[in-house]
């Protein structure tokens, strides 16, 4: 199951990616991140089914539902990154004017007093 949502999660990004009209909003590192770890997933199947052979297939629902958690976990964590990291770089400086909007009002406050 994480295999397959981030799988999911790296064909939707790198989509959407693809037919951008800018890449302001840095997809590209999203698509990314969810590839890597789609390929982390597919070596770490291909390990497990080396070892368990066809018992790879029919896993138990604990399992599957333990699987699932990690892998929104994963495409979760790789969200939160990309919005850090989105923060950061302001590409479109709207982080930038709302610290400048808040500074400016403050300076404002202190002269009137």
């Amino acid at each position: 199951m994480t295999l397959l949502i981030t799988v999911f999660a790296a064909v939707a990004v790198t989509v959407k990616w693809y037919n951008r009209k800018n890449d302001d909003m840095r997809l590209g590192s999203l698509a990314l991140m969810y590839w890597g770890a789609a390929i982390m997933w597919l070596v770490d199947a291909v390990a497990e089914y080396i070892e368990l052979g066809a018992e790879f297939f029919n896993p138990e629902a604990a399992d599957m539902l333990n699987d699932s958690f990690l892998g929104l976990s994963v495409v979760a964590l790789g969200l939160v990154i990309w919005v850090v990291r989105l923060l950061i770089a302001d590409p479109k400086g709207v982080v930038k004017k709302a610290f400048l909007r808040k500074s400016d009002t403050r300076c404002a406050d202190t002269r009137s007093e």
